[in-house]
């Protein structure tokens, strides 16, 4: 199985670092956040990584170079001319997964000790067309699942908007974790140019099973501020 790791953004909250630097170089315990998120697909037998790059993608090239991928096959899907957030950048790097039937997606800024092994089987077992790592932990954006953890909408907690998919009572409320399994099919995705995943997501969950993988209780860091890397290093565990 591949994967891919979503590592263009411009990193906005983690500045004055990524005034000089991209997000994926911030370092944990002395390891930066991309070979963090490299290790952690090893764990689960993933070697065959697609990154893409945007700002600063110089850096990251050369880290993955210097570091001879840190011992997988990494592989740059490139987006300096303009950066096309988490759905155009899995389409612009679509011809990577040709032959593969499913394959894991991650954020280089998350840090979870999830047990990915686990959420695959599960993928695979169920045959679902998507299935994405939530848990219930602050946020001010939710997906919403019905009782079966089927996705049915999101909700801006913060303004009260909604995106519904499928009408159910109760819905459920959890955080993204910015970790998913999918299949290739959501490789045909009506969309172009610069979109969320998220959209796809709400889009296909009309007609597609999308499920949500619970790991509520697990350890679970977004790295977004210089506080959650000091947070994440005195874990021990990065």
């Amino acid at each position: 199985m591949k994967a891919m790791i979503f590592a263009a953004g411009l990193g906005t909250r983690l500045k004055p670092f990524t005034d000089q630097h991209p997000k994926a170089l911030a370092t944990v315990n002395g390891k930066t956040l991309l070979e963090i998120s490299i290790l952690f697909l090893q764990k689960f037998g993933i070697n065959e990584v697609i990154v893409n790059v945007h700002h600063f993608a110089e850096q990251i090239e050369k880290t993955i170079k210097d570091n001879n991928g840190f011992g997988s096959v990494v592989t740059i899907s490139d987006e300096r001319q303009e950066v096309l957030e988490t759905g155009g950048g899995l389409l612009n790097a679509a011809s990577y997964f040709n032959g593969e039937e499913d394959f894991v997606v991650m954020n280089v800024d998350v840090l979870t000790n999830l047990d990915l092994g686990k959420m695959i089987a599960q993928h695979l077992n169920e045959k679902n067309f998507a299935t994405l790592a939530v848990l219930q932990r602050e946020s001010s954006r939710k997906l919403l699942f019905d009782k079966q953890m089927v996705l049915c909408g999101w909700k801006n907690i913060s303004t009260s908007q909604e995106k519904i998919s499928r009408a159910v009572q109760p819905a459920i409320p959890f955080a993204f974790s910015g970790i998913q399994v999918l299949n290739r099919e959501i490789l045909n995705m009506p969309f172009t140019g610069k979109f969320s995943m998220i959209d796809v997501y709400l889009h296909f969950a009309k007609t597609q099973t999308i499920k949500g993988f619970d790991h509520t209780g697990d350890v679970f860091i977004d790295v977004g501020k210089p506080t959650s890397l000091q947070e994440a290093g005195s874990l021990g565990i990065f």
